[in-house]
């Protein structure tokens, strides 16, 4: 599905990320781990195509997609979920899912009601201004309005920042129910309850390199790896 080889980015002088080699298997699922600082925001946005690569190659679904424009990517499948949330707050639910359908044109009925299916509340609250919701109401928005390009890679940074452990949980059975799907996901995360939900396998990053790699629930049952690179 992802392959990412030798990748290296940053920002200006300032190389961030160092020969970063991350792979996601179809209908898998990732847990990118690490410090802040570490380079995991960076390396969602070389993903996406927000950042260019220094040198490296990204193969998405067996085609070179490094040079690839942000537009060109949503097309091909890869979706992202940005750190904070950023929907549109005096827009409506309904006016921020239809936003995330933009790359297919208007929205089709079949789209708008898989999202509500996935998001119950959401459906209740379609006429309300998402800045009148919750911050973890906001997220699951978040998420539908990123289901609404029809993904078949996920890209999510930091989705439980700043959310109630009841949030956290909501943000968490949503993943599970969009992966049952079919849908590919990269998760960017520190919170360890959400990464052991959703990860199959686990990257840690440190400065910018890949310090460690494997299956999830290993990674994340180690005391020495949760101390070291996620500070608890």
């Amino acid at each position: 599905m992802l392959s990412i080889e030798n990748l290296a980015a940053g920002y200006d002088r300032l190389e961030v990320l160092h020969d970063i080699s991350i792979k996601v298997e179809e209908a898998g699922s990732v847990v990118v781990l690490g410090p802040n600082g570490a380079g995991k925001s960076t390396l969602c946005r070389a993903i996406s195509g927000l950042l260019p690569c220094r040198h490296g190659k990204i193969v998405f679904d067996g085609k070179d997609m490094t040079g690839a424009s942000p537009a060109d990517r949503v097309r091909a499948g890869i979706v992202q979920v940005p750190e904070g949330r950023q929907v549109f707050p005096d827009m409506t639910v309904l006016e921020n899912l239809r936003l995330g359908s933009w790359i297919h044109g208007e929205p089709k009925g079949p789209d708008l009601q898989k999202a509500f299916d996935l998001f119950p509340r959401l459906a209740e609250r379609r006429n309300q201004n998402a800045g009148l919701m919750s911050g973890g109401e906001q997220q699951l928005l978040a998420l539908a309005r990123a289901m609404m390009a029809r993904p078949s890679l996920l890209l999510l940074d930091e989705p439980t920042q700043g959310l109630s452990p009841v949030a956290i949980e909501q943000v968490a059975t949503a993943l599970i129910s969009i992966r049952a799907q079919g849908v590919s996901i990269l998760l960017v995360e520190q919170n360890l309850s959400l990464a052991e939900a959703v990860g199959e396998r686990a990257y840690v990053l440190e400065t910018g390199r890949c310090a460690l790699e494997g299956p999830a629930a290993e990674l994340l049952s180690s005391d020495a790896v949760a101390a070291s690179y996620l500070g608890h």
